[in-house]
């Protein structure tokens, strides 16, 4: 009979030993570089056209702004970054990837860390270690699993019926004000700021793993057990933005979440919404090659075939997100624009939900 060889401590501590630092928007001023990028060419001038447009959104005192999130910034160190976002009302919904919720903002709201990878062996030996990673950042396993197993004691509280995405984010929430060990949680802050955050494939992370173990506890127990509700996700969706009128999104990546945000439009006019307005502002970050076709670098003047995005005031960045977030978002926050902005508290129109 083979045992399992025991995990090497020491091995595994020397390559957890240094902690990504999440960026702080407010120590820096980034207006002075934005403006001199705007005199410049190339993606440098697509930036700070970006940035502009952004301001303009905040600026807009009719404009919801939605964030959305997809790819491994967060670990990387923009977690901080949008989390000010929602702390100082520069955002009033989120639509983003389960890993990003997850496996990275809950993650460190529960206390734990991401680590620089500042040595790669191969990844087997990785595996024996119980080390994950993200390119060139590390995640410890154990910690991931603890995650998991959080994510199931918050299922087994609740009413067994089904919930949106949102509605279990919120417990999420509510959990991390509670016992969380992080005040700058996205996740956390949202929750206090009654920012809704949808994930449309919400099972996609270590949610996953936690609702499975939930409702498959509760077959054996012969018990009822909650469920999530994507049809609700997109209806829900859907209602903010009927209800909002103007929109900006902020889109950091693409993949499903860029989707799925601008499909309310279409949506909407399903619903017989026929004066629903399309996203009025619209920014997108990412390297995805628009030549292979896919959803992740479909241009946003693509998206305007769709009947999804206005055409005039949107701007693409091919850049590597976690180089450029912290500028525009720096920028943003000392061009100040956020302190006359009114909340919008997107969250609460749900509060009487079933």
């Amino acid at each position: 009979m083979t045992t399992e060889a025991p995990v090497n401590d020491t091995r595994k501590a020397e390559l957890l030993s240094t902690v990504v630092e999440h960026v702080d928007i407010k120590s820096f001023d980034a207006r002075p570089i934005i403006d001199a990028m705007g005199k410049m060419s190339f993606t440098s001038r697509d930036l700070a056209r970006a940035t502009r447009i952004y301001n303009d959104m905040l600026a807009d005192k009719d404009c919801t702004i939605f964030l959305v999130i997809a790819g491994s910034t967060s670990a990387g160190g923009c977690m901080d970054a949008y989390a000010e976002l929602v702390r100082n009302n520069m955002v009033d919904g989120i639509v983003a990837t389960g890993a990003s919720i997850v496996d990275m903002d809950f993650f460190e709201g529960l206390g734990h860390k991401h680590y620089q990878a500042l040595e790669v062996p191969d990844d087997d030996t990785l595996r024996s270690l119980y080390i994950d990673r993200i390119y060139d950042t590390y995640i410890d396993e154990e910690n991931l699993q603890h995650v998991d197993h959080t994510i199931f004691e918050i299922a087994e509280t609740l009413e067994p019926r089904p919930y949106s995405s949102r509605a279990f984010i919120r417990e999420m929430g509510k959990y991390l004000v509670e016992h969380g060990k992080k005040e700058n949680s996205l996740v956390k802050l949202a929750y206090e700021h009654d920012v809704p955050i949808f994930c449309p494939a919400f099972t996609d992370s270590s949610a996953g793993f936690g609702l499975v173990k939930h409702q498959v506890d509760a077959m054996k127990a012969g018990r009822r057990y909650m469920t999530l509700d994507s049809i609700a996700d997109f209806r829900e969706l859907t209602e903010i933005k009927v209800q909002a009128g103007a929109t900006g999104l902020l889109m950091i990546g693409g993949g499903v979440p860029k989707n799925f945000i601008q499909d309310t439009v279409v949506c909407a006019e399903i619903l017989g919404h026929e004066d629903v307005a399309v996203h009025k502002y619209a920014v997108q970050i990412t390297v995805a090659d628009v030549r292979d076709g896919a959803c992740s670098s479909s241009t946003l003047q693509e998206a305007a075939s769709w009947g999804k995005v206005n055409t005039a005031i949107e701007q693409m960045v091919f850049a590597e997100a976690g180089s450029v977030v912290p500028l525009l978002a720096s920028d943003a926050y000392h061009r100040e624009h956020w302190k006359n902005r009114a909340e919008r508290r997107w969250a609460k129109i749900f509060d009487d939900a079933a």
